[in-house]
């Protein structure tokens, strides 16, 4: 929260629509320098207090924990597929407008089901793995220097007239950080349909090296290709964001006709991939310690 005040703040005071579009693109590499270094100073500080005895290290956990989003991320897409269960097609849109930017009116209940799929993919990249993946590289400074990015991107990272410069910096930024993150998130989910009944690692593994860079996005597409291939389904595809056509690649070459019982599929594939991260952060953890 106080991360998201912080860069409102610098958007107000620093991206000044009287400025030249060269201005404001400098205004906000300057932002973005002062988000990721507030972020990670404040970050290594509260590690600097805790990491020097064993109450410390836990509480620092907890601390830690706080940035990867695995619970709220399954409570939100399980949501949507009990919306669809229970409410019906009016309900599943009312929940996935929670998590998707995309217009809910468009959708008919595949086109939900295929939001909620696609959101849990492309967040179990950005929300669980990424943090995951810069926490363990360089403690909690890495990790609060990540969300900080992220956060960043979601808040002024867009192609509009007020953030097209400013918000260039952040946008770019957080796909670079995001680029191991979201191979990682592929490869674990390949892992996590081998795994799985009726999930199908090798349409994964297929899925992911055809369609991954075909996504307008440098990064999402490697999740939801993954997913969508271990499910038989197809994501992605023309999706409506605030009234415009956008015509994206579809990942996968399985159904369209997705449905409540696909995105409890989903969730099943999900949790075994987080409990994957689990076991190999913990196997890292120990091999560190060891040597």
């Amino acid at each position: 929260m106080w991360i998201g005040r912080l860069i409102a703040a610098l958007d107000e005071r620093w991206n000044r629509r009287v400025r030249a579009p060269g201005e404001r693109r400098g205004a906000g590499v300057a932002a973005l320098v002062v988000i990721v270094l507030v972020s990670g100073a404040v970050a290594s500080v509260v590690q600097g207090l805790l990491a020097h005895s064993i109450v410390g290290i836990v509480v620092l956990a907890f601390v830690a924990g706080s940035l990867i989003a695995q619970k709220s991320l399954e409570t939100h897409v399980a949501a949507v597929a009990e919306a669809l269960e229970t409410g019906g097609l009016e309900a599943g849109r009312a929940a996935v407008a929670k998590i998707v930017g995309r217009d809910p009116d468009t959708l008919d209940e595949a086109g939900v089901s295929r939001a909620a799929i696609e959101s849990l993919a492309e967040n179990f990249s950005d929300g669980v793995v990424a943090p995951a993946f810069w926490l363990a590289l360089f403690g909690l400074p890495g990790a609060a220097a990540y969300k900080a990015v992220n956060t960043a991107d979601s808040m002024i990272g867009h192609l509009n007239d007020r953030h097209r410069d400013f918000g260039w910096a952040s946008a770019r930024f957080d796909d670079l950080v995001n680029w191991p993150a979201a191979r990682l998130t592929a490869l674990l989910v390949v892992v996590a349909a081998w795994l799985g009944n009726g999930m199908s690692a090798g349409n994964a593994w297929a899925a992911m090296r055809r369609d991954a860079r075909k996504h307008r996005s440098p990064n999402a597409g490697w999740p939801e290709a993954a997913f969508a291939g271990a499910l038989g389904l197809s994501l992605a595809g023309p999706r409506v964001y605030g009234g415009t056509l956008v015509d994206d690649h579809t990942m996968g070459d399985g159904r369209r006709e997705a449905n409540a019982a696909d995105i409890r599929r989903a969730l099943s594939l999900y949790r075994t991939a987080d409990t994957l991260l689990i076991a190999l952060a913990g196997v890292l953890a120990v091999l560190i310690w060891r040597w």
